[in-house]
C-alpha cells in the first residue's frame, strides 16, 4: 500500500464486512455517520493503493464480500434523499441549524460513494460482482448524464454569483449544486468502465439502457465569448488556443464508451438501427478528425464503422414482444417512502440535524481522525486552492490547518463562512 497507510489490511476487511444499507430516515444518524466515515477511509485507501500500483485490496475485499450491490443501493438512496428530503428541509421555516456540517456530510455521501466506485470499477471483476444491480447503476449514471447535458452551455458553475447575504442553508444548497456537477462527471467514468464489460453484461445492458448509453456525447467543455473552458482536476480552466484540440480524460471516457458500445459484436447483433438512430450516430463523423485519431488511434475503427453505417439500410422499429430486466432500487425506495418526505425531514430536524455542542465536538474529533492531512495531500490531484478566490494556495488556516488560502486578505474575507467549521475542527484536534 505504499508508505502512507490509512487502513491496515485487517481493518479494511472489518470495515468492508460491516457495510450495509440504511433507510432514508436514518441518514445522518450516529450509525450512518460511522459508516460514512468508514466509506471515506475505504475511498481514500483505494485511491492511495491505485496511485502506488501495489495491489488494490479494497477492490478485492468489496468483491469477496459481495458489497458492490450494497454500495449501489446506498448511492441511489442518498440520491433520492437529496431530491426528495433535502429540499423539504431547506423549506422548513423552523429549521435554523447552528451548524450545517452534519447535513453537508449527507449531501457529500453521494460523492464519496461514486468516487469509490470510479476507483474500483476499473477492474472488470468489480462490474461482474454487481450482478443485476449493474442495471440500477446504469440507470443512475443515465440520470446524471441528463443533468450534464442540461447544463451544457450554462457556463462555469463556480462563477455564478452568490448572494452576499445568503443563509447557511442557502449556501449549503449552492455547494450541493456544484457538487452535483462533479458527481455527474464521476458517473460518466463509471459508465465507461461498465461498457468495457458490455459483451459479458449485455443481457443486463441491452434494450433501453444500451440505447441510452449509445446517446452519449462530450459535455466536458463550455465555450464563452473569446475563450474555451475545460473541467479538469476538479475545477474549470481556461484552455489556450494551442491546447483546444487536446483530448482530456473526460472526452476520452465518452469516446471509449461509444467505441465499446457501437463496435461490440453483441450490441451490433441486437441493436435496432432505425433511421433516427442512424442519423444521430452519423453526426459523430464530424468529430472524428485526424487530430483526434492521432490521440486515440482505436477510433479509426469507429470511423470505419460509421462509414459503413452511412451505406447500411435502416430497419423499422421492432414490434416483437421483449422481456427485459428493469432497475428496481429507485422504484422500491420511492414506493416505501411515498408521502413520507415531510415526516422524514421533520424527524431528521428533531433527532439528527440539531446536535448539541458536545455532540458536535465529538463528531469534529472523528472528522479530524478520518480526514488526515497527510493522506488528503497525497491523494489531491494538484496543488491546494484558495478557499476564497480559488487561486493556488500556500498557507493554511493556523487554527484548523485544514483550509488553504493564497493570502491574508482572502482569509479575512472568508472567515465569516469558515469560522464555525474552523472552531469545531480545532476543538476536535485538541480533544485527540
Amino acid at each position: 500500500m505504499g508508505d502512507l497507510e490509512l487502513l491496515l489490511p485487517g481493518e479494511a476487511d472489518v470495515l468492508v464486512r460491516g457495510l450495509h444499507s440504511f433507510q432514508l430516515r436514518e441518514m445522518g444518524s450516529e450509525g450512518w455517520n460511522k459508516q460514512h466515515e468508514n466509506l471515506e477511509k475505504l475511498n481514500m485507501q483505494a485511491i492511495l493503493d491505485a496511485t502506488v500500483s501495489q495491489g488494490e485490496p479494497i477492490q478485492e475485499l468489496l468483491v469477496t464480500h459481495g458489497k458492490i450491490p450494497t454500495l449501489v443501493e446506498e448511492l441511489i438512496a442518498v440520491e433520492m434523499w437529496k431530491q426528495k428530503v433535502f429540499p423539504v428541509l431547506c423549506r422548513l421555516e423552523d429549521f435554523k441549524p447552528q451548524n450545517t456540517f452534519p447535513i453537508y456530510m449527507v449531501v457529500h455521501h453521494e460523492a464519496s460513494i461514486i468516487n469509490l466506485l470510479e476507483t474500483v470499477f476499473f477492474h472488470k471483476e468489480v462490474c461482474e460482482s454487481a450482478d443485476d444491480k449493474v442495471l440500477d447503476l446504469v440507470d443512475y449514471c443515465h440520470r446524471k448524464l441528463i443533468l450534464l447535458v442540461a447544463r451544457n452551455g450554462c457556463g462555469d458553475p463556480s462563477e455564478e454569483e452568490r448572494p452576499q447575504d445568503s443563509t447557511p442553508m442557502q449556501e449549503l444548497q449552492k455547494q450541493a449544486e456544484m457538487m452535483e456537477f462533479e458527481i455527474s462527471l464521476k458517473a460518466l467514468s463509471v459508465l465507461r468502465y461498465i461498457t468495457d464489460c458490455v459483451d459479458r453484461q449485455f443481457s443486463v445492458l441491452q434494450s433501453t439502457h444500451s440505447k441510452r448509453m449509445q446517446r452519449l456525447h462530450p459535455v466536458s467543455c463550455f465555450s464563452f465569448p473569446g475563450k474555451l473552458q475545460r473541467f479538469e482536476n476538479g475545477r474549470w480552466q481556461t484552455v489556450a488556443p494551442s491546447e483546444q484540440q487536446r483530448l482530456n480524460k473526460l472526452d476520452g471516457q465518452v469516446w471509449i464508451s461509444l467505441y465499446n458500445l457501437l463496435l461490440s459484436p453483441e450490441a451490433q447483433a441486437r441493436y435496432c438501427l432505425t433511421s433516427f438512430v442512424k442519423g444521430q450516430l452519423l453526426k459523430l463523423q464530424a468529430f472524428l478528425t485526424d487530430i483526434l485519431l492521432d490521440q486515440l488511434p482505436n477510433l479509426a475503427d469507429l470511423k470505419g464503422f460509421l462509414a459503413q453505417l452511412a451505406l447500411a439500410e435502416t430497419q423499422p422499429p421492432k414490434k416483437d414482444l421483449v422481456l427485459e430486466q428493469i432497475p428496481e432500487i429507485w422504484d422500491r425506495l420511492e414506493r416505501e417512502n411515498q408521502g413520507k418526505w415531510q415526516a422524514i425531514a421533520k424527524h431528521q430536524l428533531r433527532h439528527v440535524f440539531n446536535p448539541s455542542d458536545q455532540d458536535l465536538r465529538r463528531q469534529a474529533q472523528r472528522w479530524a481522525e478520518t480526514y488526515r492531512l497527510d493522506v488528503l495531500e497525497a491523494i489531491a490531484p494538484e496543488r491546494p486552492r484558495c478557499a476564497y478566490c480559488n487561486a493556488e494556495a500556500s498557507k493554511r488556516c493556523s487554527r484548523c490547518q485544514s483550509v488553504w488560502y493564497c493570502c491574508r486578505e482572502c482569509q479575512v474575507k472568508h472567515w465569516e463562512k469558515h469560522a464555525k467549521t474552523c472552531v469545531l475542527a480545532a476543538q476536535g484536534d485538541r480533544a485527540k
